[in-house]
């Protein structure tokens, strides 16, 4: 049996729906009375990485911070939830290395025309503008994965088949224990 520890990654454009799916995983977790930590970009970035940066440097410096905190989390028996745009495979390759088998990435394939219709945020629209400088989609790339354990294409399945999935993943691969 293992310690229940694992980190699923959810990585794919700004907008494509990573943290819907992540919440409905992490309620379907918690209602299983698992230790959950969901970790989303937005709000670990104000918190953990104040003043970093958005440029390939400032991203990896960022994302290396997080794999660690995952490693540590999962290491103490958490199913982390880690939603982040995370462009760049090399990062993404990096936190599968330090995390090794006990990590899961989920690709959130969504198209960049519906991730520009999602976008409540508006920066989509400050991106085509040129107002926000280095934004992954826009004017900096993203970098699909090669081979994600789940892909989830969000405009032929809702998120809550989405998280379901997922989570059968998991338990198939046994990343989570009774």
């Amino acid at each position: 049996m293992t310690n229940g520890g694992c980190t699923v990654w959810l990585t794919g454009l700004p907008s494509s729906g990573k943290t819907t799916i992540a919440e409905h995983l992490r309620r379907r977790l918690e209602a299983d009375g698992r230790a959950v930590e969901l970790l989303d970009g937005d709000e670990i970035r104000k918190y953990f990485s104040a003043g970093v940066g958005f440029s390939r440097e400032d991203r990896t410096l960022h994302l290396q911070r997080v794999a660690h905190l995952c490693a540590l989390l999962t290491k103490h028996g958490v199913a982390v939830i880690a939603s982040f745009v995370s462009p760049y495979r090399e990062n993404r390759d990096y936190v599968r290395r330090l995390i090794g088998e006990r990590f899961l990435e989920v690709y959130v394939d969504t198209s960049l025309e519906e991730c520009i219709r999602r976008d409540v945020k508006g920066l989509y629209k400050k991106a085509i503008a040129g107002e926000v400088r280095q934004f992954t989609g826009i004017s900096d790339p993203y970098e699909p994965p090669f081979n994600p354990e789940v892909v989830v294409k969000t405009l032929d399945e809702p998120a809550d088949a989405a998280a379901q999935r997922i989570l059968e993943t998991m338990d198939g691969r046994r990343l989570v224990s009774e």
